[in-house]
């Protein structure tokens, strides 16, 4: 019985250590080496991103620079990360309030967001937003 806790100790330490990231996939690696392709843009479920949609402005691309700048679709502006890399904060003029988003999935191939939002047209109320990316 003891050898079992033993080996199973030992396989979950290989196991854990086998994960680590490869050096130089940092979250801000990932995050600023590709420009990111907008996949989809959803408030409260339903698309948001086409003509006349809230996300309008976010649809293309996506670029987040080494220098903590960036364009979001039509837009530019500043980010950073918060709460250790787990949130994205997106700051820029065509915006009343930073965006804080949670970041769902970061990797070499996704990104993923989720945030709730102030309603503009509804005083009070909040959007459920999603955005998806796609590295090019």
């Amino acid at each position: 019985m003891k050898y079992t806790g033993i080996a199973l100790l030992l396989t979950v330490l290989i196991f854990c250590f086998g994960c680590k990231k490869d050096e130089g996939e940092t979250a801000f690696d990932l995050l600023t080496g590709p420009v990111w392709a907008s996949d989809s843009l959803l408030v409260n479920s339903e698309n948001a991103g086409g003509p006349g949609g809230l996300l309008e402005g976010f649809q293309g691309d996506a670029k987040f620079n080494t220098d903590m700048t960036g364009t979001f679709g039509m837009f530019t502006g500043t980010w950073q990360f918060a709460s250790n890399e787990t949130q994205l904060v997106i700051t820029t003029e065509a915006l009343l309030i930073p965006l804080t988003a949670n970041i769902d999935e970061l990797n070499k191939t996704d990104l993923k967001l989720e945030t709730i939002f102030p309603d503009p047209e509804n005083n009070g109320q909040t959007l459920s937003i999603r955005l998806t990316f796609k590295a090019k």
